[in-house]
């Protein structure tokens, strides 16, 4: 297996954690805009080495997901902005072309120094 995205939270925006609520996590990069930011969760740059795909591992802190769904436009997201929506409901076809489905519980906290990651 190996790791084709890694990335540590940094910030939470002021109203992202509202997004968990509804099974979503938002993240963008540093230097995301503040009405986006308030948002999002903030996180260093990292760098895409493979494609997003179903069926890989992701990874918030301890706890790994299954990817059920990959929206088309989610890898050049991720890869230019540094930002994906994340949807914990297991949908085996992408709602929206930025989300990425994964199958699992929301997490109920995520906090700065969490590490993201990727995994093929």
């Amino acid at each position: 297996m190996a790791v084709i995205y890694q990335t540590t939270i940094t910030r939470i925006g002021q109203s992202a954690a509202e997004a968990l609520g509804e099974q979503m996590l938002i993240t963008f990069r540093e230097g995301a805009p503040a009405n986006i930011e308030e948002f999002c969760y903030i996180h260093r740059p990292g760098e895409l080495s493979g494609p997003l795909l179903k069926g890989m591992q992701f990874e918030i802190g301890p706890q790994r997901y299954q990817v059920t769904a990959v929206g088309s436009v989610a890898e050049q997201n991720l890869r230019e902005l540094g930002h994906i929506t994340l949807c914990f409901d297991g949908q085996n076809e992408a709602k929206f072309p930025g989300t990425v489905h994964l199958a699992g519980p929301t997490p109920d906290d995520i906090a700065p120094g969490t590490i993201l990651q990727f995994i093929d």
